[in-house]
């Protein structure tokens, strides 16, 4: 079943909709504004910090760039250096991309699977953060969690690039 509209021309026809990672990445950068303002003007009005707010605020932004990276993957719109690439033939061109997208994908398995070593580390050795005594395990439990979507939606490019006829 095919989660995108049709007339959506920017978008690509996936199994799992895309919106689920822009909606997340809005939320997210509208909490980052209000932790933002929130900081900005009560450091204006009291001359006092919210200092404590920095640990969310690095978390929020590293799972926004990870969401964002999975969108993005799935629009086929990650960076490349197109140069070389460009003077291929279509079919070339597409073999190129399809590696590019694997090694991609490989990249972020092996980020997952550190990840979760990492996640469970933090966990089984009760590590907290420096600045609010909160557990690490629940920041970096999401690295692994996020780099599995980027991997499935590389796959997903991957998959859709074999169906496409040259």
């Amino acid at each position: 079943m095919e989660c995108n509209p049709p007339g959506d021309m920017n978008r690509p026809r996936t199994k799992i909709p895309l919106k689920i990672e822009e909606n997340i990445a809005g939320i997210i950068l509208g909490l980052l504004a209000v932790i933002t303002f929130a900081n900005v003007v009560v450091r204006y009005l009291t001359n006092f910090s919210f200092a404590f707010t920095e640990e969310f605020s690095i978390f929020l932004m590293v799972a926004m760039a990870l969401l964002g990276s999975s969108s993005l993957m799935a629009k086929s719109g990650h960076l490349n250096i197109t140069y070389f690439v460009d003077f291929l033939s279509p079919g070339k061109r597409r073999a190129v991309v399809m590696g590019a997208t694997a090694v991609t994908a490989f990249t972020f398995l092996i980020l997952a699977i550190l990840g979760a070593r990492m996640a469970w580390d933090e966990y089984r050795f009760e590590v907290t953060s420096p600045g609010l005594g909160i557990p690490t395990w629940v920041y970096t439990v999401w690295l692994p969690i996020l780099s599995a979507a980027i991997t499935g939606r590389a796959i997903g490019v991957i998959v859709r690039l074999r169906r496409e006829k040259s």
